[in-house]
């Protein structure tokens, strides 16, 4: 056996090693040349059998005719730029004319069979000119966050899409977002991805955690406010209601409205306001929203009232003021009363993550797409952290977030301790941190205190 051989062995065993455990090592190092050739020598033919070409224009018809000359043949999509990615490879094509973009996203899993990948995803740039997208693994299955990402304020990279993407949660564009997920299915590791991204920014957090707080307090340094019970709920939500009338003052009193004074400068929101009277921005992450819609008696029926009265005013009027709704639940449903549909509606970014019911699922997305409410109810139980994410034009994505632990949160939370601001307006629900040196206290009369 020549040495070239047991090399050519040595190179084939490590391909295959490396596609069975490291599939992101083997596409940068193997995968990414085969699928490159693979894709640009069977471009014509696989557009053909698609059904994405078009006839030749009848002057090149003409032209056969008149020089004898053989029929040319149908015209694929032309390809503007082909560029490989650390995830697979993005394709720009041309549309010809009498194609549509629907086309060849009606035709996305035949092509990602033709091309041999993992798969293939589409969307229009602009008219004619589509982008196809293409993943040479499961991507979702290892997540691994790019190490630059694009960051900008109030714009947190939470989980990574099905075709390789960076999936944000950007306030400034969506200011208020419903995240559903039954118990296990990885909706509190992507709420502490928010809130880890959320803790190095110039931002105030708020937190309502009614499972007596938790899920929510272990971060309590980072948060200016918080809450574990309804009935404090119900008046730190009145607060955030009382800020958010305040801010609207300030904006007024300085809109500038003059004639002296460029349409561009005239004050609408906290942004159009200078940097030194601008009011921070402030996130409120609402974990488990249905106990505050349950009630059992005329005076939790009074108090849940009051909650949802007060949260669907900060989803309809606060965004200008700048403050967002991170609404969370397992169940999110009609049947929790009046004001749940109208606050639905206010929601504009929906996730959800593995759910029990449809009914859930059809909260979530029944508005927007049929599809992902299919493909929201068909999420295994075994993916945790899988989610479809989707907003009100209609659009979807498979995404999953980067595992975080508890304490990796925590560790962030802490180190931007600093950055937490001190509101006013909230200090009575400012949390108490009792230091580690404290005896700790029982949770019952009978519990033993733990040495």
């Amino acid at each position: 056996m020549t040495a070239f051989t047991v090399a050519l062995v040595l190179v084939v065993a490590a391909a295959g090693l490396l596609r069975w455990r490291r599939p992101a090592w083997y596409w940068m190092t193997f995968g990414v040349t085969l699928a490159s050739l693979r894709v640009l020598v069977r471009y014509s033919s696989v557009m053909d059998a698609c059904g994405l070409t078009v006839p030749p224009p009848r002057w090149r018809l003409a032209l056969a005719r008149v020089t004898n000359r053989p029929v040319p043949d149908s015209r694929p999509p032309r390809i503007l730029r082909f560029r490989p990615t650390r995830t697979g490879l993005v394709l720009r094509l041309g549309l010809r004319p009498g194609q549509d973009a629907f086309d060849v996203a009606a035709a996305s899993d035949r092509l990602r069979h033709s091309f041999s990948m993992y798969g293939v995803t589409s969307r229009e740039v602009r008219s004619g000119v589509v982008e196809v997208r293409m993943t040479g693994y499961d991507v979702l299955k290892r997540v691994q966050m790019p190490a630059k990402v694009d960051t900008r304020p109030m714009r947190v990279p939470v989980a990574l899409r099905e075709d390789g993407s960076v999936h944000y949660r950007d306030y400034r564009a969506v200011p208020h977002a419903l995240t559903l997920g039954a118990t296990e299915s990885g909706k509190s590791v992507y709420q502490r991805n928010l809130v880890a991204g959320l803790a190095p920014m110039e931002v105030a957090l708020v937190g309502i955690d009614c499972k007596q707080g938790v899920e929510l307090f272990p971060l309590a340094r980072r948060f200016s406010a918080l809450a574990d019970n309804p009935d404090t709920a119900a008046d730190l939500l009145d607060a955030l209601v009382s800020r958010m009338e305040g801010v609207y003052q300030l904006i007024r009193a300085e809109q500038r409205i003059t004639s002296a004074v460029p349409d561009a400068e005239i004050a609408a929101d906290i942004w159009d306001l200078p940097d030194d009277i601008r009011p921070v921005p402030v996130v409120v992450l609402v974990d488990e929203v249905a106990e505050l819609a349950l009630f059992a008696s005329k005076e939790e029926e009074k108090r849940r009232d009051r909650i949802i009265t007060a949260l669907v005013r900060l989803a309809q009027l606060g965004r200008a003021a700048g403050i967002y709704l991170e609404i969370c639940g397992q169940r999110f449903g009609s049947e929790l009363g009046k004001g749940i549909t109208m606050l639905r509606a206010q929601l504009t970014g929906r996730t959800a993550h593995r759910v029990n019911d449809e009914t859930s699922a059809n909260m979530a997305f029944g508005d927007i797409s049929p599809d992902a409410v299919l493909a929201a109810i068909q999420i295994p139980a075994e993916t945790r952290g899988l989610a479809i994410a989707g907003d009100s034009t209609g659009g979807w994505h498979r995404i999953r977030a980067p595992h975080t632990s508890l304490r990796q949160a925590v560790n962030t939370c802490n180190r931007h301790a600093d950055r937490t601001p001190a509101l006013p307006e909230l200090a009575p629900f400012r949390p108490e941190l009792v230091s580690s040196s404290e005896a700790p206290v029982p949770l019952s009369k009978t519990a033993p205190l733990m040495a």
